[in-house]
């Protein structure tokens, strides 16, 4: 019996010439999104925007779509990234506006930069969060047991059953950012995080449920939860200094070094 080649009849496909990271907001009730289905947005738009997208060989190929550090479903963000492969050299600003002309609303492209050196995924350390919890007033109290907290164990319900992870140990700064006022006129207090990315993630409701453990929290509805972004850590002399440096920022720096073709920034 003749053996199956590994690989179709025919040219192979054309190769990956240039990658374009781009940095893009999920906002709205698309936060409701799961990212598998963010993912199939993305591939339509790239079909629509005629982005000469490469494809991987064998006898089913995909298209060469990178994502790094996804938020998970039901959360906001302002800093999710997306690495695209390319058949032809196309300037990156171009390439963000088409992009950002073929996704619905609420799904914008914010900036794209032609790939440089290093691994984007490896720059992703930690996420900023922004924690909106209605119907609380002063969360003073509550931040002070989480941060004094040793340890501060969660259960996490997966399709594989449970799993108890540290809530504490992955939160580098947990921070009162003030309080708002809900529709309905209840206080909302604010919080920031600053997240390490471990394995497993840490999610914000892995946060809120620790703190609930620790000051019986009650809220009025849903905690809104917002990433403002994620990169490489900033560590002051003593601890995390209290946010994220920006992942791009390496490959801005290739380009004007003459390596890459161009910058956008899309819808704010």
């Amino acid at each position: 019996m003749a053996r199956r080649s590994p690989q179709p009849d025919g040219p192979p496909p054309p190769p990956t010439v240039q990658k374009i990271r781009i940095r893009y907001a999920k906002r709205g009730r698309l936060r409701f999104t799961s990212h598998r289905d963010v993912a199939r947005v993305f591939e339509r738009a790239v079909r629509r925007a005629s982005l000469p997208v490469a494809f991987s060989a064998g006898f089913s190929p995909h298209p060469r779509i990178s994502w790094m550090g996804a938020a998970p479903t039901g959360v906001a963000s302002e800093a999710e990234y997306v690495e695209i492969g390319l058949t032809e050299v196309l300037d990156a600003g171009d390439v963000g506006r088409r992009l950002d002309g073929a996704l619905p609303p609420d799904l914008d492209v914010l900036e794209a930069v032609e790939a440089g050196s290093g691994a984007l995924a490896d720059r992703l350390e930690a996420s900023v969060w922004r924690l909106a919890l209605p119907g609380v007033g002063d969360v003073t109290a509550a931040v002070g047991a989480f941060l004094a907290a040793d340890e501060l164990p969660v259960i996490r319900r997966t399709k594989d059953g449970e799993r108890t992870l540290d809530a504490r140990a992955a939160v580098l700064v947990l921070r009162p950012a003030g309080t708002e006022v809900t529709v309905t006129g209840s206080p909302c207090a604010i919080l920031e995080a600053v997240v390490r990315h471990t394995t497993p993630v840490v999610r914000p409701d892995d946060v809120l449920t620790a703190l609930r453990a620790v000051a019986a929290l009650e809220l009025d509805a849903p905690m809104v939860a917002t990433r403002l972004a994620q990169g490489p850590l900033l560590w002051g002399e003593d601890d995390a200094a209290g946010g994220v440096a920006d992942p791009l920022e390496a490959d801005r720096t290739d380009q004007v070094a003459g390596r890459g073709v161009g910058v956008a920034t899309g819808s704010a």
